[in-house]
């Protein structure tokens, strides 16, 4: 069965392991869930789940949510998500099942799906690592500027900057796959996760964690 939860990310700490390594880990609240929607291969085509997470109050829902939610026997919730499965695996679930985070205490490897923080508009140097322009004497005002654009002009003959050029814009804000990282811990009782390193997005943001699906020859020998 596939394995995957929605959570919150709660911040950053450190682990002492049983050699007394020091270890920075991120914590995350997962869960609970809980399956609102078993999708099959006779009445959708393909077969899926979708997992619903955290409690709303039904007027900062919708009508049909608050309805969606109701027909697996579910209060509302405020955020669904699905979960791809293999053949025959639905078959597994049921509508109003709650999924926890024991259901990680076999997995070593996690993939984090978040959204990363919002930076605004942001120039060359900090959006894509420029250089600038020379610090000394001769370049007057104009050290964090990307220099010349034009001579990328082949653009079909059109005269116009090429197509993907790396220039000022939107930084943050979008989402972002760590994979394959470490799971260090599982506390059933407080249903905290402690997976190795940073993960996307602010303190308190939503994150999806599922089990890795695709893993270097060393992390699967581990595995």
């Amino acid at each position: 069965m596939a394995t995957a939860i929605l959570g919150k990310k709660v911040g950053m700490t450190r682990y002492y392991d049983a050699e007394g390594k020091n270890v920075p880990v991120t914590v995350i609240q997962a869960g609970p869930c809980f399956v609102s929607q078993v999708k099959t291969v006779e009445t959708d085509g393909y077969e899926a789940i979708q997992i619903a997470f955290e409690d709303i109050k039904a007027r900062n829902s919708t009508f049909q949510l608050i309805g969606h939610d109701a027909k697996a026997g579910l209060g509302s919730k405020r955020f669904h998500r699905e979960v791809r499965l293999g053949e025959g695996e639905a078959a597994g679930y049921e509508p109003g099942q709650e999924i926890g985070v024991e259901a990680f205490d076999a997995v070593k490897y996690v993939d984090v799906i978040g959204t990363s923080k919002g930076k605004g508009t942001q120039g060359p140097m900090k959006r894509h690592g420029f250089a600038g322009q020379e610090a000394s004497h001769g370049v007057e005002r104009k050290h964090r500027s990307p220099g010349s654009v034009g001579g990328r002009s082949s653009n079909l003959g059109t005269g116009k900057p090429k197509k993907g050029i790396r220039m000022a814009g939107r930084m943050g804000n979008e989402r972002v796959t760590v994979r394959s990282i470490e799971v260090i811990g599982v506390d059933k009782e407080k249903g905290l996760l402690l997976v190795k390193g940073p993960v996307p997005g602010a303190n308190k943001g939503l994150v999806m964690v599922r089990e890795a699906t695709r893993l270097y020859k060393r992390k699967a020998k581990n595995a």
